[in-house]
């Protein structure tokens, strides 16, 4: 009895106290973080290439979110007593979901831009434009929306209890298992393995030239 009232303690503390002091240095750090490197990105937009269209968009995913960063520390500061009604919960829920998997795209959208530059250098020279990355990155808001969205009908708040539930409540904790497993495999698992992919086999592609050009510098040090 006094060990679980203990743990009980422990993750109250943890919650009011340690999670709020969290998300204010993340929203601290975070924001302006992201503020300056969104600036210093528009000011080198032509030297960067291509991918800074990604890296832009990466950097509005962050912001997005952390503007949700202050409601949710006020949310933990005064003991998980949600304040701000149903609509916002989900809002900030969302933002989170948002941003998560928007991230892991134009993460996986930079790894593929570099892969196709370094290893197929000739053949996609003059074809990854700032147009195409444009493209590329509405595709990846609009599908990410569409993947996210459900979350939106799921119940975030139940009568009578001053809570905001990052899922959902638990009646329904079955279906969003199922709708989260889905999202898991399509946002997280296929991205991943594109990502290990390109920069796989980047790193042998350079592995690969870096022993030719030590055998070519060999070859002409022995015939000279």
């Amino acid at each position: 009895m006094n060990s679980s009232n203990f743990t009980h303690k422990s993750y109250d503390v943890i919650e009011n106290k340690w999670l709020p002091a969290l998300y204010t240095i993340t929203f601290i750090i975070g924001f302006v973080g992201n503020v300056w490197g969104l600036k210093l990105l528009l000011q080198k937009w032509q030297k960067l290439g291509n991918i800074n269209v990604f890296v832009l968009n990466l950097g509005l995913a962050n912001i997005l979110y952390l503007l949700t960063l202050p409601f949710l520390m006020v949310y933990y500061f005064i003991g998980r007593k949600w304040i701000f009604g149903n609509f916002f919960c989900k809002v900030t829920r969302f933002s989170f979901n948002l941003n998560l998997y928007s991230s892991i795209g134009f993460l996986t959208c930079i790894s593929v831009y570099r892969y196709l530059a370094i290893v197929h250098t000739m053949r996609m020279q003059g074809r990854l434009t700032g147009t195409r990355s444009a493209a590329i990155s509405v595709l990846v808001w609009v599908l990410v929306t569409v993947q996210s969205t459900p979350d939106i009908f799921f119940p975030k708040t139940i009568d009578g209890q001053p809570k905001c539930f990052h899922s959902t409540s638990f009646e329904m904790t079955e279906k969003y298992l199922k709708y989260s497993l889905v999202w898991t495999i399509t946002g997280f698992c296929i991205p991943l393995l594109i990502t290990l992919g390109c920069y796989g086999h980047v790193t042998l592609v350079l592995c690969r030239r870096n022993t030719i050009e030590k055998t070519l510098r060999q070859k002409s040090v022995g015939g000279s």
